[in-house]
């Protein structure tokens, strides 16, 4: 590709609507463009990037043996009625209707589409095991689209399905796309760390999430420096303290503490450790009887130590709120506590409560908890003494840098990251709900065990670029980049020379099938560098008017601080070696 035959636009200044460095870099760079919120014009530049993610995707998928197809964007909605989710999903799955009145959705996902094919297909055990996928458009209506592609309406995605007779090969299926996940990621050059995710309403350990390792990243991954655990930080398990619990050595006072309403000011106000602390959260349950009218809500006691917080996935796994909770009202946490919040506790309630501690403060003694009276709070409380031994103790929290590792191997470590990636184990959710069934060996029918397994396709772009860039631009690895290798000759109007010497380079660089860009636009050099470094190409050529009276060029990689003299005669096999590494 010469560039005075390709488009490039690239802009001094990012809109004041970019606030990450690849919203940013993206747009600077000429690779996309805003339509509307969080819907984007891929540009000529950004589309490259996105097929060399498509095409390395492609190459794993089909060599794991999964089975391309396309489903359609606009799908009607009897199907999704048929899971519940045309209704569950909220208001992030586009409703539309059609001449006729009809309701269709533009798809966020195909469980549906594909569980739908499947059942119409597959009769036989003996059809078993298959895995479709698709790399397709999507569309979630997100009440806030930002970060550019981070998180957009529209988007591309590599979404798979698996289909098998039992469990045991699910799982089978399931760790075939692990691995293939790896050898994805592990193509792309990036730095990632598949972390065990929680599988939500389905239950199993069978879920993981791949994140590329960025400081920007929206999500807490939790790993331990000296042992393989990982895990994000829904899933990463607070262990129960080791040591036990000690013994009353306060009494129990009601402490004036006016004007402190949070954990820290009170801590800070009577000059104790903020672990000596604990936090109140009320939440409450809508339950439900037999022909699903509600009953009167019922109002749960969470106790946190004060520098912890709440995970609401965890939360959500005790039994009584796995329903669904929220946090309770004004109203309904005047009547059970008779005090504002801000000096909520477990003593001296109004009315009963259903009491849930975390593991760490059923270990504590001598704490520091609301007095349920605006303006004090109770010290020197202690179990056992001032308040029956807990009944329920959970692990409710989001783990901390430095706790211990479920899997011994140490103390844990926090680091952010994106997710680019997410590989489930479905069970039968979708072939029950839609009644999928084959027969199976012993003639009767059974409902398909099944996977999904997601890619972000122009998510991860954007990943690479929140991990590799610098303050000129992006650095693309090599599997990424536009182009791989840029020649930029220096005056190639004013010097034939050069002109010949970077079309001889330049024809010898495709014939080796080597992805090349000749930057034929007579540039000044300033300019023409700082757009490469800033579209972020990797290996740089220049082609200037002294080296090559000596017979030399000069080559930079992107991340090189300075150019190397390299031998024009042997300039193509040199970066053939260097693409090779």
């Amino acid at each position: 590709m010469k560039a005075s035959n390709f488009h490039i636009s690239t802009l001094k200044e990012a809109p004041a609507d970019a606030e990450i460095a690849s919203h940013q870099l993206m747009v600077r760079a000429g690779m996309i463009k805003k339509l509307g919120a969080g819907v984007y014009s891929y540009m000529p530049m950004g589309l490259r990037v996105i097929r060399k993610v498509e095409a390395i995707v492609r190459e794993e998928m089909n060599r794991s043996g999964a089975i391309e197809m396309t489903m359609p964007v606009v799908q009607p909605a009897e199907l999704w009625q048929e899971t519940g989710r045309f209704e569950k999903m909220g208001p992030e799955l586009l409703r539309i209707k059609d001449r006729h009145g009809r309701d269709f959705v533009v798809q966020p996902t195909s469980e549906e589409v594909v569980t739908d094919v499947v059942r119409q297909d597959v009769k036989s055990y003996k059809q078993l095991p298959k895995n479709f996928y698709q790399i397709q458009t999507k569309f979630r209506d997100e009440r806030r689209p930002r970060f550019g592609l981070m998180r957009g309406r529209e988007f591309t995605m590599k979404d798979a399905y698996s289909f098998d007779r039992d469990q045991t090969a699910a799982k089978a299926s399931y760790q075939t796309m692990a691995q293939a996940y790896r050898r994805i990621f592990d193509r792309f050059g990036l730095r990632y760390r598949a972390v065990a995710a929680d599988s939500g309403a389905i239950g199993g350990d069978l879920s993981e999430e791949f994140q590329v390792i960025a400081e920007t990243g929206e999500d807490a991954i939790v790993y331990c420096p000296g042992s393989d655990y990982a895990a994000n930080m829904e899933k990463a398990e607070a262990l129960a303290p080791q040591n036990a619990r000690g013994p009353a050595a306060s009494k129990l006072e009601k402490t004036p503490t006016p004007g402190q309403s949070t954990c820290a000011a009170v801590a800070a106000f009577l000059s104790i450790p903020l672990q000596s602390s604990v936090k109140s959260l009320v939440l409450a349950t809508e339950p439900t009887g037999p022909k699903g009218e509600t009953g009167t809500p019922l109002v749960w006691l969470l106790l946190l130590r004060g520098d912890h917080d709440m995970n609401e996935v965890k939360v959500g796994k005790v039994p009584g709120l796995d329903a669904g909770f929220r946090f309770a009202t004004t109203d309904e946490i005047d009547a059970h506590f008779g005090c504002e919040p801000g000096y909520l506790g477990p003593l001296n309630l109004k009315k009963p409560v259903r009491l849930v501690v975390d593991r760490e403060v059923a270990a504590m003694a001598d704490w520091v908890c609301g007095a349920n009276d605006a303006g004090f709070h109770m010290t020197g409380v202690n179990w056992g003494r001032d308040l029956p031994e807990p009944d329920f103790v959970a692990d409710l929290r989001n783990v901390l840098a430095g706790d211990a590792s479920p899997d011994g191997g140490g103390p844990l470590a926090i680091e952010r990251g994106i997710e680019i990636g997410h590989v489930f184990y479905l069970g039968t959710k979708y072939s029950r709900a839609m009644n999928a069934t084959f027969l199976d060996i012993d003639g009767k029918p059974k409902f398909f065990e099944m996977g999904c397994y997601g890619i972000g396709i122009t998510r991860l772009p954007a990943a690479a670029i929140e991990q590799n860039h610098d303050a000129r631009g992006i650095i693309w690895p090599d599997a990424l980049a536009p182009f791989t290798v840029v020649l930029c000759p220096i005056g190639p109007d004013r010097f034939p020379a050069i002109k010949a010497a970077a079309e001889a380079l330049y024809a010898e660089l495709l014939g080796l099938g080597i992805d090349v860009i000749l930057d034929d636009r007579n540039e000044r050099p300033g300019a023409m560098f700082a757009d490469w470094e800033l579209i972020g190409v990797p290996h740089r050529v220049t082609i200037g008017e002294r080296g090559l009276q000596t017979g030399q060029l000069e080559y930079q990689h992107r991340r090189d601080a300075a150019a190397t003299p390299i031998d024009a005669r042997s300039a193509a096999a040199f970066l053939q070696g260097r693409l090779q590494r």
